[in-house]
């Protein structure tokens, strides 16, 4: 039997970095680290891989800077969660902020679809992470919701957001990994899957999907992915008015 591992501390619990050297810092770090992994996705995002795009001799010169890699994690997540701003305090129109601040967290996740692969596996215990939460349970404190309840909200809208990004991420890797480069390829090979397709079958209203999806442009019935987030955030906040 392997020994029980010991979770990494955030890091936002360990010494502080020590002053930097040949022009090498936290701030350069973790935006190569970002770069790579909005370009080529969380696997790709490697301590090696960060020092050849810094032109480091060698990884261990990043460790004296981020700890570890999940270290690194942690400064990534914060980096990205940091250009979601929240107003200073919950305001009036607790609908029209929560919707514009999912609208800013969505925006955020397409720019670094690495989030929602990476937010879950290291604590949400940033500076920039510990603001965006907060205001959440601020703002439904202030409408007379228990700490519970207030959390239970919070974590429906933020789990559409990133739900919706993690299926974006994951489909990403189903044309990489089957080589396609166009919608038409993904088009044509789901055709030749299915076949000759028969409205009178047991699952019409699919064929009538499929077949839509099949003929592609403005016929297509599927809703785009933001039109899905946008209904998605609309029906919870439906339901969590009528809650209040």
């Amino acid at each position: 039997m392997s020994p029980k591992s010991t979770p990494t501390p955030p890091i936002w619990l360990l010494p502080e970095p020590p002053e930097r050297q040949w022009g090498l810092g936290r701030p350069e770090i973790v935006r190569a680290a970002i770069e790579i992994a909005d370009e080529a996705g969380a696997a790709a995002l490697t301590m090696r891989a960060v020092a050849a795009k810094l032109g480091s001799s060698t990884p261990m010169s990043l460790y004296r800077y981020v700890h570890s890699k999940d270290g690194l994690v942690d400064l990534m997540l914060d980096a990205a969660c940091a250009e979601v701003s929240t107003p200073d305090q919950p305001g009036a129109d607790w609908r029209a902020e929560v919707t514009e601040l999912a609208r800013a967290r969505w925006a955020m996740v397409k720019r670094h679809p690495w989030f929602a692969e990476l937010v879950h596996s290291r604590p949400p215990a940033s500076p920039n992470a510990c603001r965006y939460q907060e205001f959440y349970l601020a703002t439904f404190a202030r409408l007379g919701q228990d700490l519970a309840r207030s959390v239970s909200f919070y974590r429906l809208i933020d789990g559409h957001v990133l739900g919706l990004a993690l299926q974006q991420v994951e489909e990403q890797k189903m044309w990489r990994h089957n080589s396609f480069t166009s919608l038409a390829e993904v088009r044509d090979t789901a055709r030749a899957w299915w076949g000759p397709m028969n409205e009178d079958g047991p699952y019409p209203n699919l064929v009538r999907l499929m077949r839509g999806y099949f003929d592609g442009g403005d016929g297509a019935p599927s809703p785009g992915v933001d039109e899905q987030f946008e209904l998605g955030l609309g029906c919870l906040l439906d339901g969590i008015a009528a809650r209040l």
